[in-house]
C-alpha cells in the first residue's frame, strides 16, 4: 500500500508474478471515500483478512475500475465506435461518417435521459423508505433524507463538505473502542450534519454545525439539551470522547457499569 495520508493505493502482482503491478487494484481518497469502497476495505481487517480471497478480488478491482473510466468517457463523448456500435442496433442504411455525426449527439442525449431516469427512481425509493421509517418512529424537525445529485446540473438537496466527513471519520475512529464502528453514521441537514447510532435520529451521538466561519460541535446532555464546544481545529473533537462515550453507553443500557 501506497499512501500519502489521504490518498491510498492498493497494489499486487496480478501481472507478473512477485513484481508489483503499476496501477492498483484499489484506490481512494479518504476526504472523499464511497460506501462501496468503504465495504472493500472491510476486506482489510484483521477479522476478514485472506490474502486469497483479496488476490481474486484485486483481479475483479482492477478491471471493474478499468471499464468503469472507459464508460464514464464515453458517456462524456462518445467516440466513433461506440456510436457505430448502437447505431447499427436502430439504423438500417449504411453508417457514414455523417451518421454517425447525428447519431453521437443522439446517442449521448439517450444515455443521459436513461441515467436521469435512473436517479429520479432511487430518488423516489428513498423518500418512500424514509416516509415508511417515519410512521414508526418520531422524526425531528429538521431531519432529513441526503440525496446528492451531481448529475446533469441538479442542485443537491444538501451539501456534504470534506471537512464535515473528515470529522465524521474521527468521531467514528475514536468510538471505535466503545463501539462496532458500522453502527456510527451520519445524516446531513441543511444546518448540521448529526452523527447517529443505528442510523437512529433518536440516538445521536453530536452534530456538526461547520457553517460559515464558526465551527462547533454540540454534544448532547442527560436532558437531550445540546451543548456546544466552538472548535479550531477538527483535533479538538477528541475533547469531547469522554461525553460521546457516556452518551453512546446510555443508549447501549451501560451507563451503569460505566
Amino acid at each position: 500500500m501506497l499512501t500519502n495520508g489521504v490518498e491510498y493505493r492498493f497494489f499486487t502482482d496480478l501481472v507478473v508474478t512477485n513484481k508489483m503491478d503499476d496501477r492498483p487494484f484499489l484506490d481512494f481518497d479518504i476526504t472523499n471515500i464511497t460506501d462501496l469502497q468503504i465495504e472493500e476495505l472491510k476486506r482489510f481487517h484483521k477479522s476478514y483478512f485472506d490474502v486469497v480471497s483479496i488476490t481474486a478480488a484485486a483481479s475483479e478491482l482492477k478491471y471493474t475500475a478499468a471499464l468503469r473510466a472507459i464508460l464514464v468517457n464515453e458517456f462524456k463523448a462518445p467516440s466513433d465506435g461506440f456510436v457505430r456500435f448502437f447505431t447499427k442496433q436502430v439504423y438500417s442504411g449504411v453508417v457514414t461518417d455523417k451518421i454517425v455525426f447525428q447519431f453521437s449527439d443522439l446517442l449521448r442525449k439517450s444515455m443521459h435521459l436513461m441515467l436521469s431516469e435512473m436517479i429520479s427512481d432511487r430518488l423516489k425509493a428513498a423518500l418512500d423508505q424514509e416516509e415508511k421509517a417515519a410512521k414508526k418512529q418520531e422524526a425531528e424537525p429538521d431531519s432529513s433524507v441526503i440525496i446528492e445529485l451531481e448529475m446533469f446540473g441538479k442542485e443537491r438537496l444538501v451539501e456534504t463538505t470534506p471537512e464535515e466527513m473528515e470529522a465524521f471519520y474521527i468521531v467514528k475512529s475514536m468510538l471505535r473502542k466503545h463501539v462496532d464502528p458500522n453502527r456510527v453514521t451520519y445524516r446531513d441537514a441543511q444546518s448540521y450534519m448529526a452523527i447517529l447510532l443505528d442510523d437512529n435520529n433518536r440516538k445521536t451521538i453530536c452534530r456538526l454545525y461547520f457553517t460559515g466561519q464558526k465551527r462547533k460541535v454540540a454534544t448532547l446532555d442527560v436532558a437531550k439539551k445540546e451543548v456546544f464546544l466552538e472548535i479550531t481545529d477538527l483535533d479538538d473533537i477528541y475533547q469531547l470522547e469522554d461525553l460521546m462515550k457516556a452518551t453512546i453507553n446510555t443508549y447501549l443500557g451501560l451507563a451503569a457499569k460505566n
